[in-house]
């Protein structure tokens, strides 16, 4: 196995008790889990991203929910992810010297022609130093935190019962030993294989040794083919492979975050339920993975997006669906979890299924738009596929002036939100784009006039004198972050005055210190407390484009300091000590990561 890389940083273990974002991110685009620097796995989700936490510590008060290989005597912690891979390898050193390496990950690779992606996880528990002695702790959960499985044993297995499932654990080790938690001397290598109930018909030992090789040389292959920055090249990959990981491959859907609940700030009652797939949030991730050249997640995304608007009542689209395509997501308290440091509620479900944002069908039409320039894809986009798209382009006509509850999802008002006109603009653009680019001069005609006049409505209603900037809704006066991408759409040129002047107005309204919020106006929660992740992002690539490009530098390295020791973001942040708050990793977050190192990165011509 690779040893560790230049960047592993050792951690300080926390109090036991107190949960933080100082998470790994496991996984194979079926499964995910979060692991913490002391090596316990303390979220996953079974069957899927958005199933019952079968571990479910991180949104808990009690001893339970989670996976823990514990050293006795513990010291010291370092964690690092195995070169380009998913696998998550944490070393613990005890008092006298002892040290071992555990190494997480869920098998994915080729196999039988297709890949091979079970509903797994393999822990491989080796013994580096001294004469260590470690203790087994696998206390999952049911029923989101309501149950604890019953259990049953064979000679190499324990079965998990559930009501509605039944999860088996396989190992070399003593079935007794772990399940009486007793302490055990590392005096060899130990397997932990925990997926499905049937029997492993081959050495566990030799079985999680082939799937961690097959895993490592699968991660290898796909970073390989990555067409990354000069600049910052750990960061991008961290950021790739965390957005490779939040895709359902089955599907093709991709989630907004791994967990549900975390709050957006502490005890602000802002706990939503990210496991879902919105259609905004999906195209950047599909865009930004296309930049890299990693185009085979917008296929798989695009027969996503197909089914759903073949399913959809008169082509209307709701902002998320579920990760098999689910259109009803009803909202609902969990009982049986406390919430993330006591601070619930735990949510399953988000009402904003029903909410109006009419900017998914612009995301829709751009997540679409490469398959119609790209030669290298395999399914290039037809003219079949371009008169699916115009549908939702006449709605995006019909609705770019009417009121909907916008990007940010106010549950208690709606406006004409400017991001949305520019939105469903987009979609009218690049359906006249496509038309051209498929030599449909009528339709190029007809959809280029429509945009031209959206675009006149909007810079017309959406622009404010007094503030000399285009402001969150048609006639209003205040600031809103998601006009940064502006320039990004190609709604307005980045030498436009009114781009600067918009860029310098969110800067006065929206800035704290090196962060941006998303407004500064309450909302139904009452004014925001922490900055957005994703806005920051958005406001260096607004400074690079207007030529502040030495500060756009400096806040994009600030950026990177502010990720946790594995590299990975939250949704939100706190300003006054750059905790990391909300849903977990946030596949918005690594997005921006990724485009504003695209910007502002030297070019590998100028640097070589």
């Amino acid at each position: 196995m690779a040893g560790e890389p230049d960047n592993a940083r050792p951690l300080i273990p926390p109090h036991a008790a107190e949960h933080n974002l100082e998470l790994g991110l496991i996984g194979n685009c079926q499964v995910g889990a979060l692991i913490d620097n002391q090596a316990r796995i303390v979220w996953c989700c079974l069957p899927r991203f958005d199933g019952d936490p079968f571990f479910s510590y991180l949104m808990d008060t009690q001893d339970r929910g989670y996976f823990g290989i514990e050293l006795q005597d513990l010291v010291d912690t370092k964690q690092y992810y195995q070169r380009n891979t998913a696998i998550m390898c944490t070393e613990l050193t005890d008092k006298y010297g002892g040290r071992i390496r555990i190494s997480d990950f869920c098998p994915r690779f080729s196999q039988f022609g297709r890949a091979f992606r079970p509903v797994a996880l393999v822990r491989r528990v080796e013994p580096l130093a001294g004469t260590p002695v470690i203790r087994v702790k696998l206390r999952p959960t049911s029923e989101y935190g309501a149950q604890t499985p019953d259990t049953t044993q064979g000679s190499h297995h324990i079965r998990y019962i559930g009501r509605n499932r039944v999860t088996r654990l396989t190992t070399d080790a003593s079935i007794t030993y772990v399940q009486q938690e007793s302490p055990i001397v590392l005096d060899g290598e130990l397997n932990f294989l925990l997926g499905p109930d049937e029997s492993v018909t081959e050495s566990v030992t030799t079985m999680c040794q082939r799937f961690h090789s097959e895993t490592a040389t699968y991660w290898h292959e796909w970073v390989r083919g990555l067409s990354i920055p000069f600049d910052w090249q750990n960061a991008v990959i961290r950021a790739a492979t965390t957005l490779k990981l939040s895709t359902f491959e089955d599907t093709g859907a991709v989630i907004a975050a791994m967990t549900t609940s975390v709050p957006e700030a502490a005890d602000s009652q802002r706990n939503w339920d990210y496991r879902y797939c919105w259609l905004r949030d999906a195209y950047f991730v599909v865009h930004a993975l296309n930049r890299l050249g990693a185009t085979a997640t917008m296929e798989n995304y695009l027969n996503y997006i197909l089914n759903l608007v073949v399913g959809a009542a008169e082509h209307e689209l709701q902002p998320l669906y579920g990760i098999g395509g689910e259109a009803r997501l009803d909202e609902f308290d969990v009982p049986g979890l406390a919430g993330y440091r006591g601070m619930g509620p735990v949510r399953t479900g988000n009402a904003a299924y029903q909410q109006v944002q009419h900017d998914v069908y612009g995301a829709v039409v751009l997540a679409a738009n490469q398959a119609f320039f790209d030669e290298r894809l395999a399914r290039p986009g037809d003219e079949a596929l371009f008169r699916r798209l115009t549908l939702l382009g006449e709605q995006a006509a019909r609705l770019f002036d009417k009121p909907d509850a916008g990007i940010w999802e106010y549950r208690g008002r709606a406006r004409v939100h400017t991001y949305s006109s520019i939105m469903c603009w987009a979609a009218c653009d690049r359906l006249a784009r496509i038309a051209g680019q498929l030599k449909l001069p009528e339709d190029s005609t007809r959809w280029r006039q429509q945009a031209d006049r959206m675009h006149e409505v909007i810079c017309r209603e959406a622009w404010s004198e007094s503030r000399q900037a285009f402001t969150e809704s048609f006639g209003g006066e205040t600031m809103d972050a998601s006009l940064l991408l502006m320039h990004e759409l190609d709604f307005l040129e980045a030498d436009d005055p009114r781009f600067a002047s918009t860029v310098c107005a969110i800067e006065a309204e929206l800035r704290r210190g090196d962060h941006l919020f998303r407004y500064a106006a309450a909302d139904d929660f009452g004014r925001p407390e922490n900055a957005f992740n994703i806005c920051t992002f958005w406001f260096i690539d607004a400074l690079w484009a207007i030529g502040r490009k030495e500060e756009a530098r400096r806040l994009f390295e600030n950026m990177l300091d502010c990720r946790n020791y594995q590299g990975l973001l939250s949704e939100d942040l706190d300003t006054t000590n750059h905790e990391l708050w909300g849903n977990f990793p946030q596949t918005y977050s690594m997005v921006g990561l990724i485009n504003s190192a695209l910007h502002l990165s030297r070019s590998w011509e100028e640097a070589v």
